[in-house]
């Protein structure tokens, strides 16, 4: 599923869409776009996208004229440009390539396109969205930042750091990975981080999205196999937990999480 390394690999596939004029906009009616369809193609018909930026999970485009297109992926979304996706594998979701999925299309004057391809339809096209309500990345989260996302909560650590409008990018995987690591307990309380913890989880989480992205996906951390059916740690070769945090299946080592 698409997770910040996920939607750093588009934003670097939308790069190859800079300067290109938009000749025409198609909009799937069952696609998540709070906009009228003849809005969205008014306001991007003509235009060109100037540079590519990403805040978490959220593909940014700003455009010639002020505006930004956001885009989001949801659980299965991908990003074609010129008819070649930004990633081959889309661990969790489809990867057959059916243009009945495609969900937001620009077809650009030069005869490319820029599609958004997604069977599930959890993904949402957004003009000018509020970057303000998405937390710092945590791509390059730091210690003060993480300090003030974790302070004073009661909240299971795990959703905490999947809470996007506190610390953006990190989904199911990269947050069992990033707390599996850091060997704390992703259902212990966040705000009961001291200092010292603080500073390794935020260390930890800028490292494990740098390795994982050189390696190729969120999919492809050590805990891996433990969610793929192993039940031993790959670490210690204790027994692994299978919990709900905050709505989400859990992987956790019972012995070096505490």
């Amino acid at each position: 599923m698409p997770e910040l390394i996920e939607v750093e690999r588009y934003r670097r596939l939308a790069e190859g869409v800079l300067g290109r004029p938009i000749g025409a906009v198609t909009v799937d009616p069952l696609a998540a776009v709070p906009h009228a369809v003849d809005d969205v193609a008014d306001r991007l018909v003509g235009r060109s996208a100037v540079a590519a930026r990403r805040i978490g999970k959220l593909l940014l485009c700003d455009l010639d004229d002020g505006g930004t297109l956001g885009l989001r992926f949801g659980m299965t979304g991908r990003l074609l440009l010129d008819g070649v996706a930004g990633l081959d594998d889309l661990q969790y979701g489809s990867n057959r390539e059916e243009p009945r999925w495609d969900r937001f299309r620009l077809d650009l004057l030069d005869g490319g396109s820029l599609v958004v391809r997604d069977p599930r339809r959890l993904g949402r096209v957004e003009l000018d969205p509020d970057e303000g309500r998405l937390g710092p990345d945590a791509a390059t989260v730091g210690v003060d930042a993480l300090t003030r996302v974790l302070a004073g909560s009661t909240t299971a650590l795990k959703a905490r750091l999947l809470d996007q409008g506190r610390l953006a990018g990190l989904g199911n995987l990269l947050a069992d990975e990033v707390c599996w690591r850091s060997r704390l307990d992703p259902a212990r309380p966040a705000g009961t981080l001291d200092r010292r913890e603080v500073a390794a989880l935020a260390r930890t989480i800028r490292t494990t999205v740098a390795e994982l992205d050189r390696r190729g996906g969120s999919h492809l951390g050590d805990l891996q196999a433990a969610r793929d059916g192993r039940t031993a740690c790959p670490r210690c070769g204790g027994a692994v937990l299978r919990r709900r945090i905050g709505g989400r299946t859990t992987i956790s080592c019972a012995t070096e999480q505490r």
